[in-house]
């Protein structure tokens, strides 16, 4: 049996792929993603929000089988629940896996399901980032739908980057909001519900409000903190603080 060979740090590849694949598209990002060997296995990671169905369906059409991380924080709407069966059926999605909270972890320090009012960053630790954490242990990296438009440390995203060991790719990081848009109408791609009510970035339901005409998309997202992400995506250890996206 032939000796595996450990992949360099995560640093040194996310260096050189993206001189490799700087001018690359989006399709051809994740095609050579699911192929590259030096990127070795991924996992693309949903929230099945309002703009995540075009990362899906790009992801489909290259490998339907590639493993998709749900994270049922126990505190989404129910619309989302009901889009993501809607979505991973349409898509034809093999491996849909649905996470949610530790249950002995969540009765310890969430067992009122009131953390959210005291402790939003607690809160989204306990129902989404440590799931998500055991979720890649064993993938060398994971698939985002983050993108520059999105302001904040993203206006200088590239394609791929390094983080606590593992590769972030990001095949839409150069796209701008109207490239999702167009995407989602040439593909005729079903749109999360709530949307057309005014939820332009859609998370967990008691920390997502809809938006007035004129404000940020994610004004909505935990409105009147001073928080705008859940936790998951870091830059040199530190929560990343971003204006806009899903």
């Amino acid at each position: 049996m032939p000796l595996e060979i450990p992949l360099p740090p995560a640093d040194e590849r996310a260096a050189d792929l993206n001189e490799r694949y700087k001018h690359h598209s989006a399709t051809s990002v994740v095609e050579r993603a699911l192929s590259d060997s030096t990127i070795g296995s991924l996992a693309l990671v949903s929230s099945f929000g309002a703009e995540s169905v075009a990362l899906l369906h790009l992801v489909a059409k290259v490998d339907r089988t590639v493993p998709v991380i749900f994270l049922d924080t126990q505190m989404l709407f129910q619309e989302t629940l009901d889009y993501q069966v809607e979505v991973a059926e349409k898509l034809g999605l093999t491996d849909v896996r649905v996470l949610h909270p530790d249950p002995e972890e969540l009765f310890a320090r969430d067992p009122d399901n009131i953390l959210h009012l005291a402790d939003t960053d607690a809160c989204c630790a306990v129902r989404k980032v440590e799931p998500l954490d055991r979720a890649l242990d064993g993938f060398d990296g994971w698939i985002t739908g983050r993108k520059r438009f999105q302001g904040g440390k993203r206006v200088d995203l590239e394609f791929f980057e390094a983080e606590d060991g593992l590769l972030k790719v990001n095949p839409l990081a150069h796209w701008a909001a109207s490239d999702v848009q167009d995407y989602l109408i040439n593909n005729r791609l079903p749109k999360h519900p709530l949307v057309s009510r005014g939820f332009p970035s859609i998370g967990c339901a008691p920390c997502t409000s809809a938006v007035k005409p004129g404000e940020d998309p994610r004004a909505g997202r935990w409105r009147g903190a001073e928080k705008t992400e859940c936790g998951i995506h870091f830059v040199d250890g530190k929560m990343v603080r971003v204006g806009a996206g899903a």
